[in-house]
């Protein structure tokens, strides 16, 4: 079990290096302007994408090992406390992705994740309620009491973040808001 735990949180380090550090990473001009430099961001990302490979198939790999193992089950993992540590572990790792991430994609992961700890077993349906309480809440935040919300700096994030913007910004202004 000692192995798993460490395997994961290695796994959530590089992941989190990955998002931080990796893609944030500021590229000099004189670098970003010349088309035939190699960038200074494309060996720490293989690197790291080929780490999270090997770790996510050494979890897999332990998992698989260990899984008619009685002293190995994931079930005594799933205790109440256990239950609150992680929920409290979620808390605060969604506050650290929010910034880079926005609220859209923090809001889905934490509800997901969220529901997946409190046992919901239809991933399907969980994912689309995840989906729609986000952007429930998000009306109800950006719209109605005017409150801007992180749109996250990584670019893939922010540009959706920013149309789903202009959609809520147009619709509002077809309904007369």
């Amino acid at each position: 079990m000692f192995e798993l735990i460490c395997n994961v949180l290695l796994w959530l380090g590089l992941l989190y290096a990955y998002f931080f550090n990796v893609l944030e990473a500021p590229i000099p001009d004189r670098t970003a302007r010349n088309p035939y430099t190699l960038k200074p961001d494309v060996w720490p990302k293989a690197i790291i994408i080929l780490l999270l490979i090997c770790i996510a198939i050494n979890i897999i790999n332990i998992i698989r090992k260990n899984k008619n193992n009685p002293d190995f089950a994931l079930d005594a993992l799933m205790s109440i406390r256990a239950r609150l540590v992680i929920g409290i572990a979620l808390v605060v790792g969604a506050s650290f992705i929010l910034e880079p991430l926005g609220y859209m994609a923090t809001c889905c992961l934490v509800l997901f994740f969220y529901g997946l700890l409190l046992g919901q077993t239809h991933v399907i349906r969980l994912a689309v309620f995840s989906v729609l309480v986000t952007f429930v809440l998000y009306i109800v935040f950006s719209v109605l009491l005017s409150v801007n919300l992180p749109r996250g700096t990584i670019e893939e994030f922010r540009n959706f973040s920013l149309y789903v913007e202009s959609i809520v910004a147009s619709v509002k202004s077809a309904i007369g808001m």
